[in-house]
Parts: C-alpha cells; structure tokens; sequence
C-alpha cells in the first residue's frame, strides 16, 4: 500500500498504533498525519501530529525516549498504522513503559494490574538493569551480580539441572514450568551482568528461524 492510498480522516489524520518489535508490546496510540508519516518513514524516528497542541511532534523531543522505527504496516482499510519500533526508556510520559498500564474495574481479570506476558522478559530485564545500577540492599539480582559472572553461571548450571529433573522425574507440568521460568531468569541476569541487549538473542533466533524457512535449507 502507498502513501496516497492511505485513507485520513476528515482532518487529515490517521491513528497509529506503536508497539515494540522485539516482544509484541503495545507501547501507545497517537495520531499521525501525512507529514508525520513521510517524516517517519524518512528519518525512522516516530513523528505525530498532536491534536491538543495542534501541532506536530517527535517522539523522545524533549525526554530522549525515542522509537527507532523498524516497519510500518497498514490494517486492510488503510484506515489505521502498525508501527513497529524498538522503543529507548518508556513510552508513556507518566514514567511507565507503556501507557496501557490502567486496568478498568469489574473486567473478567477482576480489575487487577498484571504485567502483560508478552512484555515479561523486557521487563525482567530492565529491572535486572536497574538492580545493576542501583545495587540496593535485600535484592536478590544485585547480591547475585555482586557475587561475580562465575556465580551467576552456577546458578544457570543449578537452574538448569532441576529443569532436567523435573522435566523426567515425572513432576508435571507445573513443576516443569516453574524450573524453566528460574532458568530463564537467571539466563537474563546474566545478560544484564555482561551488559547483552534481550534484544540481540532475539535478533539471532529470527535470524536461524528465517534460515531455517529459506528453501533449500
């Protein structure tokens, strides 16, 4: 689809929905109008159009939370924007990741606030980052990361065998879940501690799955 088949509202604007490359998180929405999108598309930066200040603006202008933009995508009306980006710090201006942090009350969920699954491991990994920064007193991550590389790959190594043992010593499902969960997170802090980006283990699992689906291959 291009540009000109897009289709903006009566004022000349179009919703974009942004959400985060790498793990599917659904960041925020804005409104775009064609300015905003070619300036998006050429510089591969967000830019918006806000409708309150009736005027155009860039993501991360004044915060440097910028959105490195990897594709935009139009829904099958041409009515409304996918953008998927790789988001710097938070998108939301109240501090949070993302602005769909408030749940509504009475839902099925019972109203209660839980971090989406499809955003976890970002989130793991940005508290890891946090901990190695901050060293507070009492957390687990920073008395871990005090401790050296070498104890984290312990830990790694126990985590793993309990996965191993649970996985055949007929524990269930559960168990099993539970055991790969504490690998995963302690594979994480092992990332943070050698300052390895979530994102680049997820670069390089795309690229062995496009390999794999490549013909021939």
């Amino acid at each position: 689809m291009t540009l000109d088949e897009l289709r903006f509202d009566t004022q000349g604007l179009i919703p974009a929905v942004v959400q985060e490359a790498d793990t599917g998180e659904l960041l925020m929405v804005a409104w775009m109008d064609r300015a905003a999108v070619e300036a998006t598309l050429s510089s591969g930066m967000t830019h918006f159009w806000s409708r309150a200040r009736g005027k155009p603006w860039t993501k991360g202008e004044t915060s440097g939370h910028v959105q490195h933009v990897q594709s935009l995508y139009a829904d099958c009306d041409g009515d409304t924007l996918l953008v998927l980006v790789h988001q710097e710090g938070v998108a939301c201006h109240t501090g949070q990741r993302t602005c769909f942090f408030t749940a509504l009350k009475g839902g099925p969920a019972g109203g209660g606030a839980r971090p989406a699954p499809a955003g976890m491991l970002e989130q793991l990994e940005r508290t890891i980052q946090e901990r190695k920064a901050s060293r507070p007193a009492g957390s687990y991550v920073a008395g871990l990361l005090a401790s050296g590389e070498a104890a984290v790959c312990r830990k790694i190594g126990e985590e793993a065998t309990e996965v191993i043992t649970a996985a055949l010593g007929g524990q269930g499902d559960r168990r099993v879940t539970e055991e790969v969960a504490d690998l995963w997170f302690h594979t994480l802090v092992l990332l943070g501690a050698r300052g390895i980006p979530l994102r680049e283990v997820l670069k390089e699992l795309a690229r062995r799955h496009a390999g794999r689906a490549t013909p021939g291959r």
